[in-house]
């Protein structure tokens, strides 16, 4: 039985456990649950703290686990990188006091940042060679400068309102752009193969719709230009021989402006169908 870490609270959470239930797995429906067997799919789930999960699946206690790409390189954790998920984006982000006089990352030099990532900000200090006290905290980092325990913090930025409402501006370049991975334990990437499957299999549908339509022959061409699908469009004769039917996987954020030049260049009948999963 595989054995799989889950995010137990925060964004990677909430979308965690959204895919996997979409995935078709049982998921727990009490915060308080934090153990859950699926005899059907033959799976294991472990819902932890986000920071503790690189380490349970690099040390081998558990076969692989969601987590947060910044999480895992601040652990220094041996487990590898199944799949970048792409949900959960967030980037890794010096800040300082709107008030305050430092604008660039050389000017941080000999001063005190606070940090719930001291890893990630040290090997950047020192790839910046830049000399400062690195301050590990625990989280809520934003509150660290007007209690006076650092001149700066280092923090992941997702919408930067957190940052905005204390009062705080970003200064330098993204130290780590991050977003939501799959890991497994030293040589257990190829038992998480069906769980990426399925995975992706959602994310997929997420991000497609399957549109449908009529087309005269005669623009045929113009119209698969416009609905090429992933491999190509799959092209049915209709009871008029000079129309035929087309159907293509198009991107969800798309769907709008291809209806418009489909209708303009003469189709007609044009369906939008949501997809619950899918495999590409």
């Amino acid at each position: 039985m595989l054995r799989v870490a889950v995010p137990n609270k925060g964004i990677l959470s909430e979308a965690s456990v959204s895919i996997l239930r979409e995935a078709g797995y049982a998921t727990r429906r009490d915060a308080a649950i934090l153990h859950l067997v699926d005899e059907a799919n033959e799976i294991e789930f472990f819902y932890l703290r986000p920071r503790d999960i690189a380490t349970y699946v690099g040390e081998g206690s558990l076969d692989a686990g969601i987590t947060g790409y910044d999480l895992l390189m601040d652990s220094t954790s041996k487990a590898e990188v199944v799949a970048d998920l792409g949900f959960g984006a967030s980037n890794f982000r010096l800040a300082v006091d709107s008030t305050s006089t430092v604008s660039s990352v050389s000017d941080l030099e000999g001063k005190r940042i606070a940090t719930a990532y001291p890893t990630l900000l040290r090997k950047f200090l020192v790839e910046s060679s830049v000399t400062a006290n690195v301050v590990s905290l625990d989280g809520a980092v934003e509150s660290a400068i007007k209690l006076g325990v650092a001149d700066a913090i280092a923090d992941v930025v997702s919408t930067g309102n957190t940052l905005r409402k204390a009062n705080l501006k970003i200064i330098g370049p993204s130290i780590l752009k991050s977003t939501a991975r799959l890991v497994a334990s030293p040589g257990k990437s190829g038992s998480c193969v069906k769980l990426l499957r399925r995975i992706e299999g959602v994310i997929v549908a997420r991000d497609y719709v399957l549109m449908d339509y009529d087309c005269p022959k005669e623009i045929i061409d113009k119209a698969i230009k416009i609905t090429p699908g992933i491999e190509s469009p799959t092209i049915s004769p209709l009871a008029d021989s000079n129309w035929v039917a087309v159907r293509a996987l198009v991107k969800t954020t798309q769907v709008n402006a291809i209806m418009d030049e489909l209708s303009d260049i003469g189709a007609k009948a044009i369906l939008v169908t949501s997809l619950h999963a899918a495999r590409i």
